[in-house]
């Protein structure tokens, strides 16, 4: 258990500690000359309980508030002091105010200096603290009377401490790890220590390590976990770190840094929040309001924009924070507002989505989904936040600083389908799959000639939109359904067939004869088909490119179009006739002789072998690509579909394993003499 103080300036925080564990928390020379806690000091004792109590004792005074936050951050159990001489002091209300922002509601109160205040006055200050407790989450917190000078009620709150240590319940150490610096000093012999409390998951000696925000990489060393000796560490200990790595040094990490788990480094400078502003405050915080930010260790400027209306004094509401620098934070860390002179606590709450957008952040759907994550539960959330929108597992997790087996329970108990990385609702999946059978449905009843909707238009259609690569997915597993079938870079519904109108039909019946027989490897063009039958030339062509897509044609270049049955004939030819040369290399010429057609035309026909990777060019010769030989059929058999629009397609094709694109150079001869 980590047990942090609180109270104003001089009401003996320090001396208590000390009267309980034999530690004099003051380190540094200047808070003994003074007798006043400047920096955080730390004690660790076994109070009889059989475990380390650790404590963290943070200074007093009103212009180190931001030290005293610095250490709050991660306690279990806060000792709140308050002199009896002096009672409720203005440092108690805003400590106690700080305590309740930070959510922390387990703690006892010191009624320290009894020995210098008769029954009355110990009643009168009692009824002062109850009254300054009213409404926070220590309002029935017990009040132990106690004297750090004649030892008057030490072992009762000791006894008090050990209780609370018995109920207090071990944090969960299966996620990432997450330790929030206060310190970083260097000692002889060792290197580089940091300190500061586990606020998640466990390190261990050897792991590897991110100081973040910086990204510095470093190995743990060795460790010290409640001022032991250990081989690892656990969320809720205080740890001592040492740390090794080419860029780590003592001047290189800095109070308010996270030492943590490399796949949990994401800094952000821009987070949504939950804002609660304090009922003393003069005015409502209004957009760009100027305050420092502290949350764990860290404090750096900001400002705040409500998303809402301005959020009144004694008033919440929902936020985002633009931070002057990035740091390191997980969603559902409590955080304090302070303003920027220092003088006074303005609010405080906690982050519920660090990757907001800069634009559209007042939209309904925003405003959902951070309400949604609102849930501390990562199951709830997720289940709430998947009834706005689909949801990044890896992000959600990496968030949350939730281990694989945490996320896989969240998934559950969020009743959610995934796709890929992508986390969506029954609802929502449900919703898509209707969507994508009524958009196909609709696009075959208006484009009977088109083999199907293109992939990216389709993804643009839906609603939700997915990314392309969770969109691939899910069209991939309604493929597997039999609800849809994939076409190269075109969607379609099963069954779906591209079909001519009659008059097309009787168009084509025109055209076939020419495209065999005798003249098949030199038909005509498609200005010779429109001057042949008094047509307008696009009319033709046209045409051409739908029987291109049922398989009957191939165009060879943009005015020539042969029958699927010949290109693949040519095929066999080229071939033939690479098999007679000694090293398999062939020239256009010998291809020319043996289809009988001019020196243009035949060189256009290698030219589309070329650019579908069935030749390989050198010059001016050719060979075949082994890897691609397969891409068209033997004669008289429907060849493949390289011919169609969607062949080099783009997005979404498969690379053909150990082939050649189009563009690349051929082995040398020397390796095929």
């Amino acid at each position: 258990m980590i047990v942090g103080t609180a109270g104003h300036i001089d009401h003996g925080k320090t001396a208590l500690v000390k009267a309980l564990t034999g530690t004099d928390a003051d380190r540094l020379a200047e808070e003994k000359a003074r007798g006043i806690t400047i920096d955080l000091g730390f004690a660790y004792a076994d109070l009889g309980g059989g475990t380390v109590t650790g404590f963290v004792d943070v200074p007093g005074h009103e212009r180190l508030i931001h030290t005293m936050l610095a250490g709050a951050g991660g306690i279990d159990l806060a000792l709140l002091v308050v002199a009896t001489d002096d009672g409720v002091m203005p440092q108690t209300r805003e400590h106690v105010a700080i305590l309740d922002l930070l959510g922390i509601g387990r703690g006892l109160i010191a009624l320290t200096k009894a020995d210098l205040a008769d029954t009355a006055r110990r009643a009168a200050v009692t009824a002062e603290i109850r009254a300054a407790l009213e409404g926070t989450a220590l309002a029935d917190a017990p009040i132990l009377p106690v004297s750090s000078l004649t030892g008057e009620g030490i072992d009762a709150l000791r006894a008090a401490l050990i209780a609370a240590e018995a109920e207090t319940t071990a944090r969960h150490a299966d996620g990432s790890m997450r330790l929030a610096v206060d310190r970083s000093f260097t000692l002889s012999g060792a290197g580089t220590v940091v300190t500061g409390t586990v606020l998640t998951g466990r390190v261990a000696v050897g792991d590897p390590v991110i100081v973040s925000p910086r990204g510095l990489p470093a190995r743990v060393r060795a460790i010290h976990a409640q001022n032991r000796p250990a081989t690892e560490g656990l969320a809720g200990q205080r740890c001592a770190l040492n740390l090794a790595g080419e860029a780590i040094s003592k001047d290189a990490i800095h109070r308010g840094d996270v030492v943590l788990s490399p796949t949990l480094h994401a800094p952000t400078e821009r987070i949504d929040a939950w804002l609660t502003v304090l009922p003393g405050e003069p005015k409502p915080i209004g957009t760009w309001f100027p305050a420092r930010l502290h949350s764990h260790a860290v404090e750096a400027g900001a400002r705040i924009v409500p998303l809402s209306d301005p959020i009144q004094p004694g008033g919440s509401g929902p936020v985002q924070i633009v931070l002057d620098r990035p740091i390191a934070a997980a969603i559902h860390d409590r955080f304090i507002l302070r303003d920027v002179s220092a003088s006074r606590t303005i609010g405080g709450g906690r982050f519920l989505d660090l990757r907001p957008p800069a634009r559209k952040r007042r939209t309904p759907e925003r405003l959902a989904l951070i309400g949604a994550a609102r849930a501390e539960d990562p199951g709830a959330a997720l289940k709430a936040m998947l009834t706005v929108a689909p949801v990044d597992l890896p992000a959600f997790a990496r968030d949350r600083s939730l281990s694989p087996v945490a996320l896989a329970g969240a998934i559950r108990d969020a009743q959610a389908a995934t796709i890929g990385d992508l986390a969506i609702s029954p609802a929502v999946l449900d919703g898509l799959q209707a969507q994508l059978t009524a958009t196909l449905a609709q696009f075959h009843e208006d484009n009977p000639d088109l083999p199907g909707l293109g992939r990216e238009r389709l993804r643009l259609t839906l609603t939700p939109r997915l990314p392309k690569d969770a969109f691939l997915i899910f069209l991939r597993a309604e493929s597997d359904q039999a609800r849809a079938t994939l076409d190269g870079a075109f969607v379609r519904l099963p069954g779906h067939e591209v079909r001519l109108t009659p008059e097309d039909e009787a168009l084509w019946h025109r055209i076939a004869p020419a495209l065999s027989g005798d003249a098949r490897f030199r038909p005509p063009r498609v200005r010779d088909f429109a001057t042949d039958f008094g047509i307008d030339e696009r009319e033709v062509r046209r045409v051409l490119r739908l029987t291109q897509r049922l398989g009957r044609t191939d165009q060879i270049a943009h005015d020539h179009f042969f029958a699927r049955p010949v290109t693949a004939e040519m095929v066999a030819i080229i071939r033939d006739v690479a098999a007679q040369s000694p090293d398999g290399w062939f020239t256009a010429p010998a291809f020319r002789d043996r289809v009988q057609n001019g020196r243009k035309v035949a060189i256009e026909i290698l030219d589309f072998f070329d650019r579908h990777g069935l030749t390989l060019r050198r010059g001016d010769k050719r060979r075949i690509n082994p890897h691609r030989a397969d891409l068209f059929g033997e004669p008289g058999r429907e060849s493949s579909p390289v011919g169609r629009p969607d062949f080099n397609s783009g997005w979404g094709s498969e690379t053909v394993p150990g082939g050649f694109d189009s563009h690349s150079l051929p082995p040398s001869s020397e390796g095929h003499a």
